[in-house]
C-alpha cells in the first residue's frame, strides 16, 4: 500500500495531518517572542532607562550599576569626576558609551547611559 503526498494550503506537500515546516517555523517564531518578551520585562526593574541601549551596553551597565549600588567605588571601574561639576561623575561603560552618575556624599546615583557623541558634544550638567 502506497501513500500519497498531500498538498497543504501553506503550498508544502508532504505526508500527515498538517505541515510540518509551517509548525517548526511558528514554533521557532514564538520562541523568538518569548525571549524578546523576556528580555523586555528586565528592563522594569533598572533604576535608569536602559531599553534604547545595545544588549551588549545594558548588561555591562547593569553589572556596573548592581557594584555600585553595593558601595564599589566608581574608580575601580575607570570613573573620573568631570572637571567643570565635581559632583558628576562619568565611567565608560563600551568604548562607545558613559553611565553619568551623581555623587550624593553618601551614595553615587546612576542618572543615564549617554553614547560618548552625545556626552562629547553637550557635557551633562552644563
Amino acid at each position: 500500500m502506497s501513500r500519497k503526498k498531500k498538498k497543504f494550503d501553506c503550498g508544502h506537500s508532504g505526508y500527515g495531518k498538517s505541515c510540518h515546516r509551517c509548525e517548526q517555523t511558528q514554533m521557532t517564531r514564538e520562541q523568538k517572542r518569548r525571549e524578546k518578551n523576556a528580555w523586555e520585562d528586565t528592563f522594569s526593574h533598572d533604576p535608569i532607562d536602559l531599553s534604547c541601549l545595545p544588549r551588549n551596553v545594558v548588561l555591562k551597565a547593569r553589572q556596573i550599576i548592581h557594584n555600585i549600588q553595593n558601595h564599589t567605588s566608581y574608580t575601580n571601574f575607570r570613573g573620573k569626576r568631570l572637571r567643570h561639576d565635581r559632583f558628576i561623575i562619568s565611567i565608560p561603560v563600551t568604548r562607545n558609551y558613559r553611565l553619568i552618575c551623581r555623587d550624593y556624599g553618601s551614595f553615587v546615583a546612576p542618572e543615564a547611559v549617554v553614547s560618548h557623541e552625545d556626552y562629547n558634544v553637550c557635557k551633562p550638567g552644563c
